[in-house]
């Protein structure tokens, strides 16, 4: 399983389409923005200078990279996702981080059952 750029969200477009035309479902350590109807799932990851040094923005999307590869079979397609770390994201540990994307996306209704 990879997570090939082709699945990314890439473009400053994509990224306002969602903001402008999606839903926000705010946690404790990320917002989790979604835009259904598209024709294939694509992600995005935002860790601004808030989160941390680039250090420690880099493992935070490294760490999400990887809890969305994982996951990415059971997301429903036509989505594109959005993940906004906030600052507190900095301080946590990948288990924290995960099980909150597991609950913003259920609330979201991006996984299938």
């Amino acid at each position: 399983m990879r997570f090939p750029k082709t699945a990314r969200l890439t473009e400053t477009s994509e990224y306002s389409r969602v903001k402008r035309e999606g839903k926000a479902f705010h946690g404790k350590y990320m917002v989790l923005g979604v835009y259904s109807g598209r024709a294939s799932t694509r992600f995005g990851l935002i860790a601004s200078r808030r989160v941390g040094n680039a250090v420690v923005r880099n493992r935070l999307r490294r760490r999400l990279r990887e809890i969305v590869r994982v996951t990415q079979p059971t997301i429903l397609p036509g989505h594109w996702i959005v993940l906004v770390l906030r600052p507190t994201a900095g301080r946590v540990n990948v288990d924290a981080l995960r099980s909150e994307y597991m609950a913003l996306g259920a609330r979201a209704a991006i996984f299938s059952q």
